[in-house]
């Protein structure tokens, strides 16, 4: 007979700090958490998985840290945050082995976990990989109705060229930002304005996103988790390309209404990719002769932060209610 469910499996890293909001609340409610990183995998993190008799037509097993040990069949839902990558467990080792023990504790350990028999997952990480891909993600919000920048991906110079000649100005984004290291810590690389004459033969080397820029007055960072919508109006005090690049402690928030055809829109984009949590990024510009102002749609991070926002006490307490929603009495 199955085990109920009654435990709230939170993958992540040891450092994440806005997982720790999300287990706040749930210790508050009194639910059993584990909290485990892939990337421990070894001493510090053990598991075993079976299937195949008559009885077992699911994973069933345990997985132990430290300082839990439970049996897969207990976990009624997953936090699927940011484990750290398995490159940077096995770091130590030479390059194929790494790689070799990278792929299969991926397949591995990440093949179990990610596939837990009747468990809720926000997000389920194979949803958040559909989803990270900004040609599909722009495609998708423009379907919906949602306005975009007139965007140009390619590897062509001249149609850049052309691009920036026609719709100018333009700015460059990066597709993924900079690799990881292989510790695992990430370099940012922020969206710039590009100067039409520093296009030249290496936009061949690769693919890159150009888009007309928008001449916004600030952005909008609009958080959905379940059916729950947190929206704020950022204004940064130097009128920054990418209010990511400053210091953020510099920045204004403000409440903002969302206008209700772009709040339906936004929870139709979650149902397209299976999503039940996704931070939205919109350009705010003013338009003449209107006291509204248009919104556009930049991107949508299905793994996004939030704790920095000044609804974060109230975001993790949406974030319980989705994990526990169905399961938890």
């Amino acid at each position: 007979m199955r085990p109920s469910p009654q435990t709230v499996l939170v993958v992540t890293s040891a450092e994440d700090i806005t997982a720790n909001l999300v287990i706040e609340v749930l210790n508050e409610r009194q639910v059993q958490i584990v909290r485990a990183d892939p990337g421990d995998i070894g001493a510090e993190l053990v598991f075993s998985a079976y299937i195949g008799d008559d009885r077992r037509k699911e994973w069933a097993g345990r997985l132990r840290t430290p300082s839990r040990d439970i049996a897969l069949e207990e976990v009624g839902a997953v936090y699927y945050r940011r484990p750290t990558p398995f490159s940077a467990r096995f770091a130590h080792l030479p390059a194929l082995d790494r790689k070799f023990a990278a792929v299969e504790a991926q397949h591995g350990l990440n093949g179990i976990l990610n596939h837990l028999h009747g468990a809720v997952y926000v997000n389920h990480p194979a949803a958040n990989n559909r989803s990270d891909y900004k040609p599909y993600q722009l495609q998708t919000a423009a379907q919906l109705g949602l306005t975009v920048p007139l965007t140009l991906i390619t590897n062509d110079v001249e149609q850049a060229r052309k691009f920036a000649a026609e719709h100018g100005p333009i700015i460059y984004k990066s597709f993924r930002g900079a690799p990881r290291t292989l510790d695992g810590h990430v370099a940012a690389i922020w969206t710039q304005r590009i100067d039409p004459e520093d296009l030249d033969d290496s936009v061949s080397v690769t693919a890159h996103l150009f888009q007309q820029e928008v001449r916004k007055t600030a952005d909008a960072r609009v958080t959905v988790i379940g059916k729950s919508v947190f929206a704020s109006r950022i204004t940064a005090p130097d009128d920054a390309l990418d209010w990511r690049s400053g210091d953020w402690e510099q920045l204004t928030h403000d409440p903002i209404d969302v206008p209700e055809p772009i709040r339906h829109a936004l929870r139709a984009y979650l149902d397209h990719f299976g999503l039940v949590f996704g931070c939205f990024d919109f350009a705010l510009e003013a338009v003449s002769g209107r006291r509204s102002e248009s919104w556009t749609f930049i991107e949508c991070n299905p793994n996004g932060q939030w704790a920095w926002l000044p609804d974060a006490t109230a975001m993790a307490h949406a974030f319980a209610d989705v994990l526990l929603e169905g399961w938890w009495p």
